[in-house]
Parts: structure tokens; C-alpha cells; sequence
């Protein structure tokens, strides 16, 4: 339904997510959506078809997904929609210093999370590799940080004392690591607390229960799917 009037168009239509019935580079957007308590459909793609049907009627600017149609545009590239619907819903700061911290925060989860994002298309040898490298990353590099700055500061969520994105976008990779590895947190306890803390958030503690659109970890169908859609016929190498 959408709402006119004289001077403005006011779109009112759920978001429109175009990608794979997996996780990928949309998962942080599903998830963002979620936590903001935003409802938002879903067009899977299955077949090469579709896939070029998005591009021959120029709905993919860098002819590549994640896709979000939302208040009238078909936006790509996956930071810049996380960005929309943070500033949009109200979990992006309350000034621009904030936003910067949150943007570093978001850059450095991210930076570990695109090593698992590739995993379920490595080889069986390849994948014994990055494993280790997510393992170390995650506990030497990653989660020390967000540890110190829970403990320095006090406070519930990272930045400014208030839910943002970087938390859930850190709550995100952090149930991405325990996947790979049940006893991660063991030796981050702020990390083990936050973790509760953003779980027990209504928003987030609904995305989390079953039957929800959040997507499971990726299957074999998941990558041969991937892999046919957009013809991806080289093999993939650990990080």
C-alpha cells in the first residue's frame, strides 16, 4: 500500500530482500531488519535465470547481490543497506563521533566474519586451515578488543550506552564463532555477558527462536545453489 500525498510519496511496502535461501551477505541485513523490528520479505534466487533477469532490467547497479528494495530504491552493496537502515532506525549513534566508532566496530566484526563467510566453499583440506585462522583471529585479534572496551567503559552495548548496530553486528559474529568452536567465550567474560544481555532483547530473542527468517548454517545445497546461479566454476582458497 503506499500513502500519496500532494508534494511526497510515502513507501509503506515491507522490504524486499533478492538473494540466496542462505546466509551469505545478507545475513547482517536480515538480522539488522530484525533487530530494528522491521518485517521484510524474501525472493530466493534458484536458477540462472533469475539472476539475469535482475540484471537485464537493471535492478543490480554492480550486477551482483545482496538487493533491497526498500522506500523506493534498489539499493546494493551490502555495507551501504546496513547503513540506510541503521541511520533510518535509530541505531547509528546520536552524533557523528558515535557513528565513526560504530563504523570501525562494524568494519572489524565484518573483517572476521568474511572468513567464515567463505568456509562452506572450501575444500575439506582448505577448510581444516581456515578454521584455525577463524579460531586465532576471533580469540587474539577480534573478540580481545570488544572485551576491553566492555570492561573500560561499564556499560551494557558498545557505543554511547545505547543499542546500535555494531552490537548487533557483534552479536552476530559471535554466535557465528561458537559454531565453529562451542567454547570460544570461555576466556571473554564481558563477551559471555553481552552475548545474554543483547539475547534477552525482545527484538533479537524473537530473530533468535525457531521458524524465524533467520538462516541456518550454510549446506551443501546452499553453496551448490550459489555456485549455479552465479557460475562460480573456480575453487575457492582459505584466507
Amino acid at each position: 500500500m503506499q500513502i500519496r500525498s500532494r508534494n511526497c510519496e510515502i513507501m509503506t511496502e515491507k522490504p524486499k530482500l533478492y538473494y540466496f535461501d542462505g546466509r551469505g551477505k545478507m545475513e547482517p541485513i536480515r538480522w539488522l531488519l530484525a533487530a530494528a523490528g522491521v518485517e521484510f520479505e524474501e525472493e530466493y534466487l534458484e536458477t540462472r535465470e533469475q539472476y539475469e533477469k535482475l540484471l537485464q532490467d537493471g535492478s543490480l547497479l554492480f550486477q551482483q547481490v545482496p538487493m533491497v528494495e526498500i522506500d523506493g530504491m534498489k539499493m546494493v552493496q551490502t555495507r551501504a543497506i546496513l547503513s540506510y537502515i541503521a541511520g533510518k532506525h535509530n541505531l547509528y549513534g546520536k552524533d557523528l563521533k558515535e557513528r565513526a566508532i560504530i563504523d570501525m566496530y562494524v568494519e572489524g566484526t565484518t573483517d572476521l566474519m568474511g572468513l567464515i563467510l567463505m568456509f562452506p566453499f572450501l575444500s575439506t583440506e582448505d577448510k581444516e586451515k581456515q578454521l584455525a585462522t577463524i579460531i586465532e583471529k576471533a580469540t587474539k585479534r577480534y573478540f580481545p578488543v570488544y572485551e576491553k572496551v566492555l570492561k573500560d567503559h561499564g556499560q551494557d552495548f558498545l557505543v554511547g550506552n545505547q543499542f546500535s548496530w555494531a552490537d548487533v553486528h557483534l552479536m552476530e559474529a559471535l554466535l557465528m564463532v561458537e559454531e565453529k568452536s562451542s567454547n570460544v567465550l570461555a576466556e571473554f567474560p564481558q563477551l559471555q555477558a553481552f552475548k545474554a544481555r543483547i539475547s534477552d532483547i525482545p527484538t533479537i530473542k524473537k530473530f533468535l527462536e525457531p521458524g524465524s527468517q533467520r538462516k541456518p548454517v550454510p549446506d551443501d545445497k546452499y553453496v551448490e545453489t550459489v555456485r549455479r546461479v552465479l557460475q562460480m566454476y573456480h575453487s575457492v582458497k582459505a584466507t
